[in-house]
């Protein structure tokens, strides 16, 4: 039988795991092309309504395919690095040469990469086989995918509900089946909701542990690369290949720890902390809250110690956060200036009318309240107004986690107040943004954060995910339990594409 043949025979390489592909390899069940091949034909019919994919990357995939075969004839597979074989794809807010960055606005829709973004380059030196680009909130505005100028992504779970955001592409991806890793950048919880909406696992790591360099800047202080996965262990391998230093990225640091070393310590004695106030927040569903508690539960019956701890300053981080956030913006997104990036609508001889028509056009509503929002706050008279209690209420967050972390070695909390709500169901922006108030604290204190499936709301029928939180530059404890609570939901289900109003019909 030939290894084609043989692929054919399998489950979609989207649906395997990290290890299951590099066995195959190994056995010559099937080779590196083959797993190119059938993940690039498998993806036009599968994302059609689900449209995760803003791009392919054939050629691409195809070349990096061509060399791990080569690798594997030659006995040099083990050199490859940890993704070897694994096709992954990319939120397109990371540069990758050659392809479209389009940050899922007008204003780039054109604009090709001259270069590769660190995290995505550290995945092709991985070995990782580069499948293409992912949808995404525009510019990373957003919680829902919604505001992409190239159409909405929709949850592989039920088409008429959200994926969440702004990294909704990429945990749909992973969620639908197509690819078994993405990446997906976090500035509020962009990684962490999407993955809970989604029934993904989904890592923010610790700032500075992942290279933004060649990533499409929202808030430079806030924003954070990492990976989405079916299983701990491929998010945790995957954390491997991208996490270090980067000389290109000064805010980024050393990472001498595995990543994957203590997945099967398991939690006895490890202190898990809850936060009451959370639990007892406004908005807060009953179907999410019962999966936290049980969550909680299971951990103690494994061993674990519970701990009430408190983040007293945690209920300013939604105002902090949205003075923080557009400043950074309404700085990072003046280069897009029609002259030097972006759109540019002709027939203007005034360049000042030029520049004004470009971005009116260029950028949607919500990239365009956040510009003006940032405006405004950095003006004369303002800035000293709202920017400073802004940084100082950052600080008093710092030292709550600090002091929480005194008593706890991870704290567990909800991601999302509730499970994926429907497309049009959140019209006013100030309710959309609730939707990250669990997770915004975090990036504003810059530890690690992630969200762990833990199987489905008893109301909704949808994918809830649990947040789990570690301290600064220790990602590992949060892997830790989150391995712990895979043994009891398992590795997270593919979505189903049976019954009616899901995905597949």
């Amino acid at each position: 039988m030939t290894s084609a043949a043989n692929a054919a025979q399998l489950a979609p390489f989207g649906q395997m795991s990290v290890k299951q592909i590099q066995h195959g390899l190994r056995t010559k069940e099937f080779s590196a092309v083959d797993v190119a091949r059938a993940t690039l034909a498998r993806i036009p019919e599968a994302d059609e309504q689900v449209h995760a994919f803003l791009e392919t990357t054939e050629q691409l995939a195809l070349d990096a395919a061509a060399r791990i075969d080569d690798a594997v004839a030659e006995g040099r597979m083990n050199e490859m690095g940890p993704l070897v074989g694994v096709p992954i794809a990319f939120k397109d807010n990371m540069n990758l040469t050659g392809t479209r960055t389009t940050c899922s606005s007008k204003m780039l829709e054109n604009y090709v990469s001259p270069y590769t973004a660190t995290c995505v380059e550290r995945t092709l030196r991985a070995g990782g086989i580069p499948i293409g680009k992912l949808n995404m909130d525009e510019f990373a505005f957003g919680s829902s995918t919604e505001t992409s100028a190239f159409g909405p992504t929709r949850n592989p779970w039920d088409l008429g509900r959200v994926p969440g955001g702004s990294s909704g592409g990429s945990a749909a991806a992973v969620a639908a089946g197509l690819v078994p890793i993405t990446l997906g950048s976090d500035t509020g919880g962009s990684i962490r909701q999407p993955a809970s909406f989604c029934g993904v696992v989904g890592i923010k790591p610790t700032y500075g542990v992942v290279s933004r360099y060649g990533v499409v800047a929202f808030g430079s202080s806030l924003d954070q690369v990492g990976p989405f996965a079916r299983s701990v262990e491929d998010a945790a391998i995957t954390m491997n290949a991208i996490a270090g230093r980067d000389e290109l990225d000064c805010t980024s640091q050393e990472v001498t720890v595995d990543f994957t070393a203590n997945l099967a310590e398991d939690v006895a004695g490890m202190r898990i902390g809850i936060v009451p106030a959370f639990m007892e927040a406004e908005g807060l569903t009953p179907e999410v809250k019962a999966k936290v508690e049980e969550a909680a539960a299971k951990l103690e019956a494994r061993g674990a110690q519970l701990v009430e701890v408190e983040l007293p300053n945690a209920k300013a981080a939604m105002s902090a956060y949205y003075v923080l956030g557009p400043c950074e913006a309404f700085s990072n997104l003046a280069r897009f200036d029609s002259v030097r990036y972006g759109y540019c609508d002709p027939g203007h001889k005034d360049l000042g009318a030029q520049y004004e028509a470009s971005r009116a056009i260029g950028f949607g509503d919500e990239a365009r309240r956040r510009i003006m929002l940032g405006s405004y706050l950095l003006s004369a008279g303002v800035y000293d107004t709202y920017y400073y209690p802004a940084q100082q209420v950052r600080t008093l967050i710092t030292q709550d986690y600090l002091r929480a972390y005194e008593k706890v070695d991870c704290i567990l909390t909800p991601v999302s107040p509730r499970t994926a709500f429907e497309f049009g169901e959140i019209a006013d922006p100030t309710s959309m943004y609730l939707s990250d108030m669990f997770t915004i604290s975090i990036n504003i204190a810059g530890n690690g954060g992630m969200s762990m499936p833990v199987g489905l709301g008893a109301d909704t029928g949808l994918p809830v995910g649990v947040q789990l939180i570690a301290p600064a530059f220790h990602d590992s404890n949060m892997l830790r339990v989150a391995a712990a609570l895979e043994v009891e939901y398992g590795v997270a289900p593919v979505a189903p594409a049976s019954a009616s109003g899901k995905a597949g019909e």
